[in-house]
């Protein structure tokens, strides 16, 4: 048999991957053009997703699960077998492959790892969903929490994530950045249930695009702002039109740290272009205010700032007592 006849040509396979997270049927052109002119189309999951759409496309598919060498010799006479891997992919059938590769024995076909479907930016904020419904469903714990019994790890988990910052902490930040944002979507599968008033986590979503686009009309319209101070000021108008304020303190929640809040208030006022300053009055209370006026002025958080100073101070207290800081 001469080597170069069609008999003798190996042929080729074609490892077709998809993403989950995408529609079905929204595949890449190469990948339909790969469908459609492969002499057999494989998938051993009956119940892929894909499945439906290449069928209504024209493309006939065997629902197989070939050992690697039967795929080796379906491929025999310079066929083209394109298969469709499943979600897990096809550990067995690469192992196999290789395992033949690594004999000397076989001449194997052209294997070609084909993505068919690629993930946006944000894709796996929808693996996140998932496994929140699953786990609201079926865990015996977080089935009956509430907004109030989670609102303390709200609490909890933005310290936690402000400490990351402060500590320069990359993988500590990263962490903390997830459960943050599990507290998000937790709340918001709980507010599915809710009889009266229930909203999504595409409800949330849509409502922060909705705001950020309104609230910067420099970056997604006629307006122009040329520096941060502009941009904050445009947005406290913004605010105050849609919340229909009447004070530059409206919307500053009082429960937060006396620091940060006295700070908040003191950027608001400045902001404002208002002159009142800060009451005068006896004991440390109104000189922490008097304090955190001025470090705000000054353009340093003075939450941060004592925050740093307590870390040194702890340091202080563990060399006292001969431990490592």
């Amino acid at each position: 048999m001469n080597a170069t006849s069609p008999e003798a040509a190996p042929g080729r396979i074609v490892l077709l991957t998809t993403s989950h997270r995408v529609a079905p049927g929204l595949l890449s052109w190469p990948a339909w053009q790969a469908l459609h002119a492969a002499d057999r189309v494989l998938c051993a999951d009956g119940a892929h997703p894909q499945l439906p759409y290449l069928r209504e496309a024209g493309v006939a598919v065997d629902e197989a699960a070939p050992a690697a060498r039967q795929l080796v010799e379906s491929c025999a006479g310079g066929r083209t077998v394109v298969v469709v891997a499943t979600a897990e992919g096809e550990p067995a059938l690469t192992d196999g492959l290789a395992r033949l590769a690594g004999g000397g024995r076989t001449r194997l076909p052209e294997l070609e790892l084909l993505p068919a479907s690629y993930d946006l930016p944000g894709a796996r904020l929808l693996d996140l969903v998932q496994v929140m419904d699953r786990i609201r469903a079926v865990c015996p714990w977080s089935s009956r929490q509430t907004h109030e019994g989670l609102a303390k790890y709200g609490i909890e988990e933005a310290y936690e994530l402000v400490e990351a910052i402060e500590d320069g902490d990359r993988d500590e930040l990263r962490e903390e950045l997830g459960d943050v944002l599990l507290q998000v979507v937790f709340h918001a599968r709980i507010a599915e249930e809710d009889p009266d008033a229930p909203f999504s986590v595409d409800d949330v979503a849509a409502g922060i695009v909705t705001k950020l686009i309104h609230r910067h009309p420099h970056v997604f319209g006629d307006a122009t702002a040329t520096t941060p101070e502009e941009v904050k000021e445009h947005w406290l108008r913004t605010k105050a039109v849609e919340k229909r304020r009447e004070s530059v303190t409206d919307g500053i929640p009082l429960g937060q740290p006396g620091l940060a809040l006295a700070a908040k208030l003191a950027s608001r006022v400045r902001t404002a272009g208002l002159r009142v300053p800060p009451p005068q009055g006896e004991g440390p209370g109104y000189d922490l205010l008097a304090l955190a006026v001025r470090a705000e002025a000054a353009g340093v958080d003075p939450e941060a700032a004592l925050r740093a100073a307590a870390r040194a101070y702890r340091d202080a207290v563990r060399t006292a007592e001969g431990l490592s800081g």
